[in-house]
């Protein structure tokens, strides 16, 4: 038999297919079941044994869950398939970012679990944003206990998209035995770790599988005017006819098929790679969709950078046009030239060397400097237009770090720097003035990842804590001070005198310094000195912290002819402002940010509570555009309340709620807070 995967071209070019979907669903024991059934390997290895190809650094083994992209390439019925298995967790959800405009199909690994709905939903959010034709397969089929129906009619909301039902399960006594095919319309019963078994449909599962049949049917009619004729006068429509029609709205994307199975048995797994094979889009819809031409020059696209111990820097891209070559040079879309050091065929555990490549392959660049995560790479002389543009998500936890020996000062920042051009979410910040160095990222587990990373490749062990907050003080009161500077010791000696007005200004006016001296009582020359004095004080102010909103005024003075110098009106200055800050009142001001949480709307009310649990100020909330069944929650929280917000959101949201900050103003902060900030200051100078 023929079907209408033939009719519309099943392509023979490489595919990349990514897999992607919440955290424990079971995408890397689904990638390891297509290993096994596609004679990759003798036998598909265990996420919780640590005998699998993918999650096989040791961050993941440390933590059973994936931590970062995973690629395997193998072949099946003769074609050759690149898996670019990505993690599910939110914090390291940006794996998946360069890879879905790549892939030519996604496979949406789910199970039947309301509370994974919500993550769901940001995986397929993703793929729709980039337009990635997808399907899912309902994994765990064995250990579900709902209905098929229930379960699609809660994961509908997850997707705008139609979920059209491709397969349905065959149950006996309450376990599913194997699927009907609901376009081949046959039946497949399941054997462990082996292809199904083909048999014709049971008569007890006929009528439920003639209106499954027909949804489906229904479903791709919205599509094709034929085929809707054909249901209103209850014409059967050939098989072949169905199949094209299935094809053409899988690739375009306007609906997504479901299938069922079970990856740690390998069940329906057979059926989803050959759908695979003759269903989905190839390199040719993949270039359409990302507007690349095909052509003589080579365009490359690199979607995971990776420093290896040996062989230095690794780029996993595909060729989306043309070939490459070992040697070939590649100029990158700011124009920046490297040369390809090393052409890496993906293989399973190993890669191979191999000469060349073409369109649809996706390879291991080696030593291409000037490629990041996000790359698009040429072989032409000019520039080439750059095909995505990453934005990585803002950080969500920060953190300080320390080498605990100074002499590895160098080295964290080297490592460091190696870690973030692997990881575009980690940000390494160099406060000077607070310090300290800070890491920043989407979360506990992912910089606790980093921490590890940096011990177990660059030997590099480091002392944490919780950022310093950058509190300031300001005064409220009103002064004039005379500060005189007046040192004798042999030859020319020092003098220095000037009077004062030390006011409070506006929040947010900054420093000011004015002068109103009259009849020359200090001369115009010193008064950048005199200046200068004022300014180191506010450096520090009678609370320990930058002083601001503050204005100076040099009212008078006196000099002398020979021992006046702008070092002594600078002295002078200073002795003035240290006299006359503390009687100005002198109060501690926070840093406040303005905070937008991003979460379900079921967990509004469990986010309200934490946002007024860390003495927040709730600013309203409203629906998310775009994203049914979500809100955003806008509030204004104290910066030093956000240490490890993250942790509690996330626990309030099932795993997937996030936020975005920015400093919005400077507060009051009187009371106990207060002093137990200045106490906690004066301890840390005394021990300066």
């Amino acid at each position: 038999m023929t079907n209408g995967s033939t009719a519309v071209g099943r392509s023979s070019s490489p595919r990349c297919v990514a897999i992607v979907g919440p955290q424990g669903s079971g995408k890397t024991t689904l990638l390891e079941a297509i290993l096994e059934r596609a004679g990759a390997v003798p036998k598909a290895g265990s996420v919780s044994a640590g005998t699998s190809v993918g999650d096989r650094s040791k961050e993941a083994r440390a933590h059973a869950m994936g931590v970062e992209l995973n690629a395997a390439e193998v072949q099946f019925l003769g074609d050759t398939y690149s898996f670019l298995d990505c993690p599910g967790s939110v914090e390291f959800g940006f794996e998946m970012e360069p890879v879905l405009p790549v892939a030519d199909v996604a496979v949406v690994v789910c199970e039947a679990d309301e509370k994974k709905i919500p993550a769901l939903q940001l995986t397929l959010k993703k793929l729709e944003v980039a337009g990635v034709p997808h399907v899912l397969f309902l994994n765990k089929i064995d250990k579900a206990n709902a209905s098929l129906r229930e379960t699609l009619t809660l994961m509908q909301e997850a997707s705008t998209v139609p979920l059209v039902l491709r397969q349905m399960p065959i149950w006996r006594d309450g376990i599913a035995i194997g699927t009907i095919d609901l376009a081949l319309e046959r039946a497949h019963v399941f054997r462990e770790h082996a292809e199904s078994l083909v048999e014709p449909i049971p008569d007890d599962a006929k009528a439920e599988e003639l209106a499954a049949r027909y949804e489906m049917l229904e479903r791709l009619a919205d599509y094709d005017d034929t085929l809707m004729e054909e249901l209103l006068s209850d014409i059967a429509p050939p098989r072949d006819e169905v199949f094209v029609n299935l094809v053409k709205d899988v690739r375009a994307g306007r609906i997504v098929p479901v299938f069922v199975g079970s990856a740690e048995h390998g069940n329906g797994i057979t059926r989803l790679l050959k759908a695979l094979r003759h269903e989905t889009a190839d390199i040719g819809d993949t270039r359409a969709r990302l507007n690349v031409k095909d052509g003589t020059d080579a365009i490359v696209q690199v979607v995971k950078t990776i420093q290896t111990s040996h062989a230095g820097k690794l780029s996993i891209a595909r060729v989306l046009a043309g070939k490459i070559t070992d040697g070939a040079t590649l100029t990158t879309a700011d124009g920046a030239v490297g040369r390809v050091s090393g052409l890496y065929a993906l293989g399973v555990r190993d890669m191979a060397k191999i000469a060349q490549a073409g369109a649809g392959a996706t390879v291991g660049l080696g030593k291409v400097e000037p490629a990041v995560t996000g790359s698009t790479l040429s072989t032409a002389k000019a520039p080439p237009k750059a095909v995505v543009t990453l934005t990585p998500p803002k950080p969500v936890i920060s953190m300080v770090v320390a080498p605990k020996e100074a002499k590895d000062d160098v080295k964290l920042s080297s490592s460091l720097a190696r870690l973030a051009e692997e990881d575009p979410t980690l940000i390494i910040i160099q406060d000077a003035e607070m310090a300290e160095t800070r890491i920043q990222g989407q979360g506990e587990m992912h910089l606790r990842v980093h921490l590890e990373r940096l011990l177990a490749r660059y030997g590099v062990i480091v002392q944490t804590r919780e950022p310093a907050i950058p509190y300031k003080e300001t005064i409220q009161g009103q002064v004039s001070v005379r500060g005189r500077h007046k040192k004798q010791s042999g030859g020319h000696g020092q003098f220095g005198d000037c009077v004062l007005t030390i006011e409070p200004q506006a929040r947010g006016k900054g420093f000011t310094f004015a002068e109103t001296v009259t009849g020359g009582a200090v001369p115009r020359n010193f008064f950048s000195a005199i200046e200068e004095g004022v300014v180191d004080s506010l450096k520090a102010g009678p609370l320990g912290f930058p002083l601001v909103d503050v204005k100076v005024t040099l009212t008078d003075g006196s000099y002398h002819p020979v021992d006046s110098s702008d070092m002594a009106f600078k002295t002078a200055a200073g002795l003035g402002m240290r006299e006359g800050l503390p009687q100005c009142s002198p109060v501690l001001l926070e840093p406040i940010l303005k905070v937008r949480f991003y979460g379900p709307s079921e967990a509004t009310a469990r986010i309200n509570q934490i946002v007024t649990g860390r003495r927040g100020q709730l600013l309203g909330f409203d629906g998310r555009d775009g994203w049914a069944g979500w809100d955003v929650t806008e509030a204004l929280i104290p910066q030093s309340e956000m240490g490890m917000l993250i942790v509690e959101l996330r626990s309030a949201t099932s795993g997937v709620g996030t936020f975005e900050a920015a400093f919005d103003h400077l507060q009051e902060l009187s009371g106990p807070l207060a002093q137990k900030v200045a106490e906690k200051r004066k301890a840390e100078l005394a021990r300066e």
